[in-house]
């Protein structure tokens, strides 16, 4: 058959995701922050975009406090700006002198005469006339966040250092390059075989310069591994003995517990190993966490859960962290009747689709997480009312067939999102959970629930009877009717940083002799 050139018509159906419906679903899956930060650069961008101004205000003049209960107006009449006590207020803060003319006038200082106004001159004189602050000028006075000192890094503490303890250039440049390679921790990421063979140096002159840089403050910073960084510690200290090093050189025992093992490996008497354990303990093992620049962010709520009057759930979105913008159509219309350009009537038109876009766009993500979060509320009405043990286990496609979307539409509107209950704030994410099977037939036990049991067995366990992995399933099948297999509940106990039954029978007999 030979090959030849045709043309064939077919008719298919397939999907094109344009860029703006892609941008829609990428907008599901960003928090808070994120979509605000997105919405603050189409406000630069698109010139048809305007916040909300109604509720922005009301919203500033709520925190600055310019909106008062009526329990606090009540029986107060507040004059009007125009009004005789009002002006008269103003000319005699006019006619008043700073407390730095008062006190020139007596033939002191300032600070004797007023000791609680000094530093109030510079920022009256700056805000009202006369060195007095006026009533009606408005003037604000300088945010204290902007006097706030930077943080110094890590890096920048240990450089100032650096030029005291290391004199000649080339070792200052490795250990720059030492500087450059700590990790978070304070430990070095890098090993001194590969440091050297980036500089063109030996690893003696590397490792030289190592235990020069590893006397800087904090101790212990520099260290290869644990053990070295507890060790530069204790020798800060003078308190690095021979029985200490040992101790130290056996860490591995001490994380087992397993102290009878090491009373005998190092010699050590019961009262010698309380002490050592007790000076490592008061050690820090990530010297470098001290000088993490890091800013903790507050977890905000998307949704509220309040218990309802009538014994169901009260939803509601939470309207700080949903931005709030709308289209200018006005302005849009003043500006395309004067304008004759082709291009300039492209770009309004295509600035008026995105900001039609957006403004949809973030009324159905408000919408899509407030029907994902009732649905939620409502499977979950147990957990809401009896805490962690009554969690039923819930699916992606349970939300996603009861509200009529697509699994990864609820999967990333949940994505990021949290929600305040009464029984604390939870991440959506937290109620989808995996289904265990019940020996009595009835409903499945959520593995969250799980966990929390497994816990609480593992919490009022005594040192004379320590539970096994096995015991546990044979209690969760007797007491609570859960079919659990035995290497699940070791990997959920591993999943709360449980360690094994050996593990924590050394652990509580330790205790109660006083290790």
């Amino acid at each position: 058959m030979a090959l030849t050139p045709r043309l064939e018509i077919r008719q298919s159906q397939s999907l094109a995701l344009t860029p703006q419906l892609m941008q829609s679903i990428k907008l599901l899956q960003l928090s808070h922050l994120e979509i605000n930060n997105f919405v603050e650069e189409e406000l630069l961008r698109n010139p048809l975009l305007e916040r909300d101004e109604n509720t922005q205000q009301i919203e500033q003049a709520s925190s600055a406090g310019q909106i008062n209960s009526e329990q606090d107006n009540l029986g107060q009449e507040i004059p009007d700006q125009d009004s005789p006590v009002i002006a008269d207020l103003v000319d005699t803060g006019n006619q008043m002198s700073s407390a730095s003319e008062i006190a020139k006038d007596m033939g002191t200082d300032a600070a004797s005469l007023y000791p609680e106004q000094v530093g109030q001159d510079s920022i009256s004189a700056t805000s009202g006339t006369g060195g007095t602050p006026s009533l009606t000028s408005g003037a604000e006075y300088g945010d204290i966040e902007q006097y706030v000192a930077a943080k110094i890094t890590l890096s920048e503490h240990l450089s100032e250092q650096v030029c005291l303890l290391v004199d000649e250039p080339a070792e200052r440049l490795i250990a720059r390059n030492l500087i450059d390679n700590l990790d978070d921790k304070g430990y070095l990421a890098t090993d001194c075989e590969t440091i050297a063979e980036q500089l063109g140096t030996t690893i003696e002159h590397v490792e030289t310069v190592l235990q020069k840089v590893q006397k800087s403050e904090p101790a212990g910073i520099f260290a290869r591994d644990l053990r070295e960084c507890l060790a530069l510690q204790l020798a800060d200290q003078d308190r690095l003995d021979p029985m200490i090093g040992a101790l130290l050189d056996n860490l591995d025992l001490v994380a087992k517990s397993d102290f009878t093992t090491l009373k005998n490996k190092i010699g050590a008497s019961d009262e010698d190993l309380g002490d050592m354990l007790e000076e490592i303990r008061a050690l820090n093992p990530r010297p470098g966490r001290a000088f993490d620049g890091s800013s903790m962010q507050a977890v905000v709520p998307d949704v509220y859960i309040r218990p309802g009057p009538d014994g169901g759930w009260l939803l509601e979105l939470n309207s700080e962290v949903l931005p709030r913008v709308l289209v200018n159509r006005t302005y849009y219309s003043s500006v395309s009747k004067r304008t004759r350009d082709k291009k300039e009537k492209a770009f309004l038109v295509d600035c008026l689709q995105n900001a039609n876009w957006l403004t949809k766009s973030l009324d159905q993500r408000a919408q899509t997480i407030l029907k994902v979060a009732t649905e939620i509320a409502r499977m979950q009405d147990g957990f809401l009312l009896h805490g962690v043990t009554h969690l039923k286990p819930m699916t992606l496609k349970n939300v996603a067939d009861a509200i009529e979307m697509h699994e990864s539409t609820v999967s990333r509107i949940t994505t990021n999102k949290y929600i305040a209950t009464p029984r604390g704030l939870f991440e959506m994410k937290y109620f989808f959970t995996t289904a265990l099977g019940s020996s009595s037939g009835e409903n499945e036990h959520s593995s969250e629930s799980v966990r929390h049991l497994i816990k609480q067995l593992i919490d009022a366990e005594k040192v004379e009877k320590i539970l096994s992995d096995d015991k546990i399933a044979e209690i969760l099948a007797k007491t609570h009717q859960i079919e659990v297999a035995r290497r699940t509940i070791a990997k959920y106990r591993e999943g709360l940083n449980i360690p094994s039954s050996v593990v924590r029978r050394r652990q509580k007999r330790s205790e109660l002799s006083g290790f």
